[in-house]
């Protein structure tokens, strides 16, 4: 199916809900790029069994496509001190929610309870905040079906698919602020700071990378 190897289709095939998509994408080892920038296409993600939020997305939303799902991704950016977070999205019998990858405590899974794109991404609002403790989620953009990108060969590829997040990055995005609320928002409390901090791979000693709550240029 879709081109798939056999090991692939026969992974897939076993990651029947949304929560099992995410709860592989968790045993996977976070990807900070030690060795240059990547986009993982999910076949090369399930063969290096590695991924940042991006290709994280990417693989979530061809495991949601294996079982009947629209494979949608959107992007969620932030302010030019915060890195954005790319998520996979699909809609349940009761609204929609997010499957994602990251290595923070925060900006992870949400169940699929939400009315609107809005209202999921808003859900995040609270906890996206820049190494200063600032709010930083700005804009998101529409929903993107990843079926578009088939004839490129998006879900099998050995080579970056890093086209497919500069589409997703152009896009026309959606404000969620207006002037007057951005200047108003309060930073988050110290407590609050130091649980974003907290961590889930713990970065090589190796690394010539420097940390940045972003890392990998993402969430």
């Amino acid at each position: 199916m879709f081109g798939l190897t056999r090991s692939d289709d026969r992974l897939l095939r076993c990651l029947t809900t949304p929560s099992k998509i995410q709860d592989f994408l968790n045993t996977l080892p976070f990807n900070f790029c030690n060795d240059g920038d990547t986009c993982y296409s999910p076949h090369t993600v399930i063969q290096k069994r590695t991924a940042h939020c991006a290709e994280g997305a990417i693989f979530a939303a061809l495991a949601l496509r294996r079982h009947g799902y629209p494979p949608l991704v959107l992007d969620m950016e932030a302010t030019t001190k915060d890195a954005d977070h790319m998520i996979a999205v699909f809609r349940g019998k009761h609204g929609w929610g997010a499957i994602s990858k990251t290595n923070h405590a925060v900006l992870r899974f949400r169940d699929p309870i939400y009315t609107t794109i809005r209202e999921l991404v808003m859900s995040y609002f609270h906890e996206y905040t820049d190494d200063d403790g600032r709010k930083s989620l700005r804009t998101y953009s529409r929903p993107l079906d990843l079926s578009r990108f088939d004839q490129r060969g998006w879900m099998t590829s050995s080579e970056s698919v890093l086209y497919l997040v500069e589409h997703l990055m152009y896009t026309p995005h959606v404000a969620i602020l207006s002037p007057g609320q951005s200047r108003t928002l309060r930073k988050a409390d110290p407590i609050e700071q130091r649980m974003a901090d907290v961590v889930e791979w713990k970065r090589s000693p190796l690394s010539s990378r420097p940390r940045s709550r972003g890392d990998g240029g993402v969430k």
